[in-house]
This record gives structure tokens, sequence and C-alpha cells, in this order.
């Protein structure tokens, strides 16, 4: 199973989060189109403010946490002793491939010990061998793997049976056994495992066994005593469960999300609306890769706590999966955010124009406190403070509908940047 490796934030970022940090408590300077009948400052749409100065530090606390948090083990564990002592020493996804690799050889054993000792069967091979395979990574995987694993070999046996029956020539059974279950095997139900009705099928005839029904009784008890104990041992033993991988992926995507919003707002900050941005295009489509490793991550969890009977331990990790569906559910305004600022400050002729820099400062600090608020949310039983963001954003949605005097382009282009932080907020109330 892949997982995200931890990586921590360059300098670069650092500075570029510390100069955010002191813009706020440094006055904006007003340069750009004035505002008709006002100065910037004197009416509230100016630089920092107060309230700026006082949240800076509160929101700096949980990005220095993402930073700090970053593992060193990456290099030590890089040899066979460093990857079995973190296997030892703490869960994970070595621990995980440890213990699946142990529980996998039990069930091969024991499978091998019982067909050959206890049953005595002619071709014992196949029971461990359906075993391995049936120490899947859920125990639902485990299940419905049994499931199929047994119904595609009993067809194939079935298959060559008949053939063997009505085709004397064995070339002419072989072929017309591999195809018909080739077909067969394609059927959705089959899954994975159909493949094994055509091998099946193709094993038997050259076997030439096909004509003997004690042996073809005993391809099927061997097949199916083997996945038995392979998905016994997943499910009694260690069932895998995957809690740790949400706490990871939210971690994760929480700081993608969050330095996304933070480089909008960099960009929004400028005095003049940017050339080029390819950087931020870059940086939207690595957090669009975080968001499907977040939901690959829910989706293998919840199926990891299908039939499991640790399904109610702490490892299972139910407390991250609603801020992890949180911050998954704001990529969408947050994409919608950077396609805003893509078309506003486009040099192309069209009615939504940038919006003034009193208007565009706001702007900047609520992208900023909201990606402080992204970047709690992703820690579970953070405290999420939104009051910033709730005044910041009446400001500028006040300013849409009493400022006649930013012109109509200037306030279609605000109203365009305005409408997916309105979303962003929504979503983190509704966490």
């Amino acid at each position: 199973m892949t997982e995200q490796r931890e990586s921590g934030g360059s300098p670069a970022e650092a500075d570029r989060r510390a100069g955010a940090l002191s813009r706020e408590s440094a006055p904006a300077g007003g340069s750009g189109r004035p505002s008709e009948g006002s100065e910037q400052g004197g009416d509230g749409r100016g630089g920092g403010s107060s309230r700026d100065t006082r949240s800076a530090s509160r929101f700096a606390r949980p990005f220095r946490r993402t930073d700090e948090a970053v593992p060193d083990e990456g290099r030590r564990d890089r040899t066979p002793i460093g990857w079995f002592a973190r296997a030892l020493r703490v869960p994970g996804r070595e621990r995980r491939i440890l213990v699946q690799s142990a529980k996998a050889t039990l069930a091969a054993t024991a499978a091998w010990l019982l067909a050959t000792l206890v049953l005595r069967l002619p071709q014992p091979f196949l029971a461990p061998y359906a075993a391995v395979f049936l120490v899947e990574a859920t125990v639902y995987r485990s299940l419905r793997g049994w499931l199929q694993q047994v119904g595609s070999v009993a067809g194939g046996v079935v298959l060559a049976a008949v053939a063997g029956q009505l085709i004397p020539w064995q070339a002419v059974a072989l072929a017309t056994v591999v195809f018909v279950g080739l077909l067969a095997g394609s059927w959705r139900r089959f899954g994975d495992a159909g493949v094994w009705v055509g091998v099946t099928g193709m094993l038997v005839i050259s076997y030439g066994t096909a004509r003997e029904p004690v042996l073809l009784g005993d391809r099927l008890l061997e097949t199916a005593l083997g996945a038995a104990i392979g998905v016994a041992v997943n499910t009694l033993i260690f069932p895998p469960l995957y809690g740790e991988r949400l706490a990871a992926a939210a971690g994760w995507l929480g700081k993608a999300l969050a330095d996304l919003l933070e480089s909008l707002s960099d960009v929004i900050r400028r005095e003049e609306p940017p050339n080029d941005l390819d950087g931020l295009l870059s940086q939207e489509r690595d957090t669009r890769s975080q968001v499907l490793a977040a939901e690959e991550a829910v989706g293998l969890t919840r199926e990891g706590r299908m039939l499991n009977l640790r399904r109610g331990r702490p490892g299972a990790g139910a407390h991250h999966e609603r801020p992890l569906r949180t911050l998954i559910g704001l990529w969408p305004a947050t994409s919608q955010l950077v396609a805003a600022v893509r078309t506003t400050s486009g040099r192309r002729e069209h009615p939504f124009e940038y919006p003034w820099p009193d208007a565009r400062e706001s702007l900047a600090d609520l992208m900023h406190h909201l990606a402080g608020a992204v970047q709690a949310v992703a820690v579970a039983g953070e405290p999420v403070e939104l009051d910033e963001c709730r005044a910041l954003l009446g400001e500028l949605e006040k300013r849409l509908v009493t400022a006649e005097e930013d012109g109509v382009p200037a306030r279609l282009g605000l109203g365009t940047l305005t409408l997916p932080a309105r979303l962003l907020l929504e979503q983190l109330e509704k966490r």
C-alpha cells in the first residue's frame, strides 16, 4: 500500500509565512487607484489593523507546529535495521506490513500442515497458495475475496469437467476451457479472481484429471480450505485498521490548503496584478493531488472498519474522519478562489476588474485568517477561530453594496473573489 511521505516546509516557505505575518502588523502602503472621496486607512478599507496584529500570533502557532512536527527519521529508517526498528517502535505502515506478512506466513503454514498431515490431499500446494492471497488489506476484502476465489475455482473445475467429458482431444479441450473460462471470469462479480476460472480449468485439463471426480473435488477442497484459513487469520488476528492514514492525510491536506491560501494572500496583496501565475497554478495541482489522496484514505479507512472486530478502538480513526471530510469539502471553494484570482488579474477584455488596493488588502487578510482556520481544522480537537474571518468578510460584503465610488468593474471583481471566500467560511462553520 502506498503512503504519503512526510516532508517539512522549506526555509523559503517559512520566510514567506513570516513575511505574511509581519505585514499584518505594519500599515499597508496605499498605492494603485485612489478611491474617490476617501483615503486609504481613513475609511477602514486600508492597511493592517490592530486586530490583525493581535491575531497574528494565534494563527502562526498551527503553522509552526506543522513545520516543527516533521520527523527526521526518514534518513535513519532507510536501512533494513532502521525499518524493523520503526516497525517495532511506532504504529504505522511498517508495522502493518510486518504484521500482515507474519499473518500470511502463519496462514500458509497452517493450510499446508492441515492439507498434508490431516487431510493428506494429493496436491496440497493449492491450500497455502490460496491462504496467502486471502490475507488482504482489509477484513471486508478477505471475505469478499474468499467468495470470489472459491467461486472462480469452482467455475474452472466444473468447466474442465464438462469439457473433459464432451471433448475427446486434450488440446481442443484446453483451448476451449481457457477461452470460455476467461470470458466467464470477466464477470464483475468475480472481481480480480475472475482470471482463475480459465487458469484453473487449464490446469485441470493439462494434469489429465478432468475425468476423475475425486481429484476434481480435491481441487475444490484444497482451494476452499486455504482461502478459509487465510480469511480466519486476517479476521481474528490483529485485523488491519488504517486510522493513522486519516491523521496523516488531514495533516498533509490541511497544510496544502493553508499554504495555497497563504500564496493567494501574497498574490492578492501585491500592488500590481500578477503577470505570471504558473507557481500558483502548480501549487493548486499539488493540492488537488492531496485531496485525491485524502479521499482514498477515507475510503480505505471506512472499508477497514467494516466487519472488523477492532473497529471500536481509537486506531480506527473515527475521530479524524470528520475533520478530513471538512478539509476535502473546502477544495471546491478554494479552487474557485484560484480561478477568480486568475480571471480578475488577467489583462483580458472582460467586466471583472482587479479590486482596488485597499479592498485587496482586506481580502489578503481574510485569506491569511482562513489559512489559519484551515490548519486548525486539520488538528483533531484544535479550536477553530472564525471571528476575524467573519468580520473581514462582513466588511468586504458591505463594501460591495455601499462603495459606489469603486466603479462597477472593480466591484464585480471584488464580488468574484468574495463569493468563494464566503463558501469557504460557510464550509468551516459547518464542520
